[in-house]
């Protein structure tokens, strides 16, 4: 029997009608790869498939695009987006207010998919100097390397960032709240700054998640997130967004995109639909928790500022008020002077429920010491700034485990 492979709409086609008659006197080597067959339709779930495959097939030559722009033209090729991946980025696109999104394989690759889309020899580059670590590793190697020029600017300084500003200046980055001393920025105040110079303002809106912050009603015209975080939630994927608002800005980063082979796995796309559903929840849930971990330490004897973003107590506190509908799981605290390194390390290891690791967004608790110097928080010396991230366990038991922690503080 030949079962007749039809199109979506049942429609047959000249081509169908041929393979089906071929197909008659094929080998069964030849029928593993070219499966004539078909399906029952009208299944539908509630859950996106995960669509895996790099060769698209085509109905007729005359049809095949070779064109990255899958949401304008039809799909192409695999490295341009499934449907898995192409729901995903409309998703983030929607949430965010941008007009079009596109996902890369990390956060660091999107951090780098925007310095490449707007950069070039001879330009200039604006970077917050509480820039996330790795990006402004790649600013001070990779992208020096290629003749871009890098200036670190005081992520409070507003739209005082006009003077900082160069007739090449071609990128102005902001990451708000700062990922380890947690500055609050003035966005709109900096936007106003690099627009009227002519400067494209990208944001690391990763703390946000997309949605604590509206970084378009705030000026931004470029949006990145590490999806590896609050998206996905559960720490394990490896994801990022590069989101824009306009058409300009959409064939910058789309070519740019295409042309580094920025490709996101269907399998991590589906975790991060899936973490998409219960975002709101676990944002809430993790605003509330962290809250409380956070006032009590603020109440410690052993902590001498708490860098939280939702307390006075943070640099631009005012701004968040202003400008956030809430606060996230990551925050930062300064131990008084008396505590050398080894002790703070020697309370690291006698945390028992946060665990020793980097990033942050997941359901567990994490703590990650950082002794490296800072210019742009006078504040906080070198060797005494510890970032917590409150995961979904129990609040109480979570600040139990602090306590024991801190009460060993004398004895390391």
């Amino acid at each position: 029997m030949v079962i007749i492979l039809r199109r979506a709409d049942g429609a047959r086609t000249a081509r169908t009608d041929r393979i089906a008659r071929a197909s008659m006197t094929r080998t069964w080597q030849t029928k593993l790869i070219h499966a004539e067959t078909s399906i029952p339709e009208g299944y539908r779930s509630l859950v996106t498939p995960v669509y895996r495959g790099s060769t698209t097939v085509f109905e007729r030559a005359e049809s095949m695009p070779d064109n990255w722009r899958q949401d304008r033209v039809g799909y192409s090729y695999g490295l341009y987006g499934t449907p898995t991946t192409l729901e995903l980025a409309a998703r983030i696109a929607a949430i965010e207010g941008g007009g079009h999104t596109f996902l890369t394989p990390g956060g660091q690759a999107a951090i780098a998919l925007i310095y490449f889309a707007f950069t070039g020899a001879g330009t200039h580059v604006l970077v917050p100097d509480s820039v996330y670590g790795p990006n402004r590793a790649f600013a001070r190697q990779l992208a020096r390397r290629f003749g871009v020029e890098v200036d670190f600017y005081p992520p409070t300084i507003g739209a005082g960032i006009a003077e900082h500003m160069r007739p090449n200046t071609r990128l102005v980055w902001c990451e708000s709240p700062g990922s380890m001393t947690m500055e609050v920025q003035d966005v709109p105040a900096i936007a106003g700054a690099a627009h009227a110079h002519g400067a494209v303002v990208a944001l690391d809106n990763t703390y946000a998640a997309g949605v604590l912050f509206d970084a378009f009603a705030h000026g931004v015209d470029v949006t990145m997130q590490a999806l590896t975080k609050y998206i996905g939630g559960h720490s394990d994927l490896l994801l990022g967004s590069v989101t824009v608002r306009g058409d300009a800005h959409y064939e910058l980063v789309g070519g740019a995109h295409a042309g580094l082979g920025l490709g996101a796995s269907p399998d991590d796309c589906s975790l991060a639909l899936r973490g998409m559903q219960t975002l709101a929840v676990r944002l809430a849930a993790l605003e509330r928790s962290t809250l409380a971990v956070a006032q009590w330490l603020a109440e410690r004897p052993e902590i001498e500022q708490v860098l939280h973003p939702a307390l006075p107590s943070c640099p631009g506190h005012e701004f968040w008020r202003r400008d956030f509908t809430g606060s996230a799981s990551v925050f930062s605290v300064v131990f008084d002077a008396r505590y050398s390194e080894a002790r703070l390390l020697a309370f690291c290891d006698a945390l028992e429920l946060f665990e020793l690791g980097y990033s942050w967004g997941g359901v567990t608790s994490l703590v990650v010491p950082n002794f490296a110097p800072r210019r742009t928080h006078p504040s906080v010396r070198k060797g005494s700034l510890v970032r917590l991230n409150v995961g979904l366990e129990s609040t109480e038991d979570l600040i139990a485990d602090l306590e024991q922690a801190l009460a060993g503080l004398g004895h390391a």
